[in-house]
């Protein structure tokens, strides 16, 4: 015989979940050092799913997990040029597969590699040749198909696009012309994000106007929309993430300000990039390197829907974390309205989540820090 519980006691029960759950949030989230096992500055973050997740940073240095951090293997890619290259952004496909993306000090050091191994050997996809070009990141939509962004040459942004995952075409002729100085800020690899089958927006600065630049068909057209970001050869936005179509934030500032508490700017639009509010000023002393939604925007191999996975009644879809190296870091339940600081959190470049529960924070001297909404 069934019994059905009683719904005095069922109010009872739904009315302390929420109060809990509520309670944990005021706290914060759970946060974890982890052990990286390299001194390397880490600059991007990558997870595929709660247990394999990516990373690099300085010195061709990557490094990888299998057990949700637990334990972290680290490499070198064997980039072809200079010694002094950086691995500025890494796409994460699976625990066998993952792009990264390099620059350094000569036209050449710009590069794509990728391995299909786990990182025993990579493969150079992409040399550049083009001299003033610097590339600051990558996205992609699926795990053949992405693209990379470049500062802008000669009033030319010279960008890439693959379809196949293994060659990479210019798409300089479909982007729009460039702004006078016009660049992005290779802080995180979050200056370019996807969405979708075919969305994809840009954070660009370094002219006397910060834009966004963005497409609905995969590369093949794009449209560039003003914003109300201070822009100089110094500020802009850094950083942009969209939870949906429509729905985006983007993080920035100025890595020159006088006044340390106006350094960062933070803004979302509700219309695709197309029109941009600025919120408050996040808790934050320097320009934002990264904003993240609490979804897997940067893994493809394990992506999911991250609400089948939260407890009790939050909804995360407007939770947003963001990092701003010496900086700080701060969270907020919507989308910037209001802000948490995360104390004593410093050091941090790039921070990117599977679901609520499983993030990542990577910066200096190779710290990683696990971070876990209830």
């Amino acid at each position: 015989m069934s019994k059905r519980m009683p719904a005095v006691l069922l109010l009872a029960v739904v009315a302390l979940t929420a109060l809990t759950t509520q309670a944990a949030l005021a706290q914060g989230p759970t946060l974890t050092p982890q052990n990286s096992t390299t001194t390397a500055l880490l600059i991007a973050v990558s997870p595929v799913d709660e247990n394999v997740v990516w990373a690099v940073g300085t010195s061709s240095t990557y490094v990888v997990t299998t057990d949700g951090g637990n334990t972290w293997r680290s490499g070198i890619v064997p980039t072809q040029n200079s010694a002094d290259v950086q691995l500025r952004d890494v796409q994460a496909v699976s625990d066998q597969v993952a792009y990264v993306l390099a620059i350094g000090n000569i036209p050449q050091d710009f590069a794509i590699y990728k391995t299909e191994d786990g990182g025993t050997t990579w493969t150079q996809q992409f040399d550049n040749q083009l001299v003033g070009a610097f590339y600051d990141c990558f996205a992609f939509w699926t795990a053949t198909n992405g693209v990379a962004h470049s500062d802008s040459v000669n009033g030319v942004f010279p960008d890439l696009r693959t379809t196949d995952g293994m060659t990479w075409q210019s798409i300089a002729n479909n982007m729009p012309p460039a702004l006078p100085g016009e660049a992005s800020f290779s802080a995180s690899g979050t200056c370019i994000a996807t969405q979708g089958t075919g969305n994809a927006w840009i954070a660009t600065g370094g002219s006397s106007i910060a834009r966004i630049l963005a497409t609905t068909d995969g590369g093949n057209t794009w449209a560039a929309y003003d914003t109300p970001f201070h822009s100089s050869p110094t500020a802009g936005p850094f950083s942009v993430a969209f939870r949906d179509a429509n729905n985006g934030i983007l993080g920035g500032g100025d890595l020159n300000a006088v006044n340390t508490a106006t350094a960062a700017q933070f803004g979302t639009s509700h219309d695709g990039g197309q029109t941009w509010q600025l919120g408050i000023e996040p808790p934050v002393t320097f320009p934002i390197f990264c904003a993240s939604y609490l979804t897997n925007t940067t893994g493809l191999g394990g992506q999911h829907d991250y609400r089948r996975l939260r407890f009790g009644p939050t909804d995360y879809t407007r939770y947003v974390v963001i990092t701003a190296d010496i900086g700080g870091a701060a969270w907020s339940p919507d989308e910037g309205t209001t802000w948490n600081q995360l104390p004593g959190v410093n050091g941090y470049w790039g921070v990117a989540f599977a679901d609520p529960q499983n993030g990542w924070m990577v910066g200096l001297n190779g710290s990683i820090l696990k971070v876990s909404f209830p």
